[in-house]
């Protein structure tokens, strides 16, 4: 729990918290690729979870940005993941790195074949 997001100068900014610095305040622009990542899925985990009345989200599709990731960084996405399939919600993600094609036990697989075809398999660990 290193950061913590604070709204900034406009209506809609934001600026971290950066705990490890004497909570000092930069702008999110200041953020690594990983560090990027890493906050974007925190925000669309918290929106994930928050109900509107009538709306629940049950679902959420991440598309890549894991590779940006250091292993530790990539441990605590991967168990923040989980903690929500835990909870009965459904995370569809895309990647291409090896350590979560290893630890997630379900997968739909899709192979090019070329001239813009493909071939999906599904595949259980």
């Amino acid at each position: 729990r290193r950061y913590r997001l604070a709204r900034g100068g406009s209506e809609l900014g934001l600026l971290v918290v950066d705990r490890d610095m004497g909570d000092e305040r930069r702008s999110v622009h200041s953020l690594s690729g990983g560090e990027t990542f890493l906050v974007s899925l925190a925000l669309a985990l918290g929106l994930a979870s928050m109900a509107s009345g009538e709306l629940v989200i049950e679902s959420l599709f991440i598309d890549e940005g894991f590779g940006s990731l250091d292993p530790h960084s990539l441990a605590l996405a991967m168990e923040a993941l989980d903690g929500l399939q835990a909870l009965g919600r459904r995370v569809g993600v895309i990647s291409h790195v090896q350590e979560m094609h290893e630890r997630i036990p379900v997968q739909i697989q899709v192979e090019p074949l070329g001239n813009g075809s493909s071939h999906t398999r599904l595949v259980t660990l």
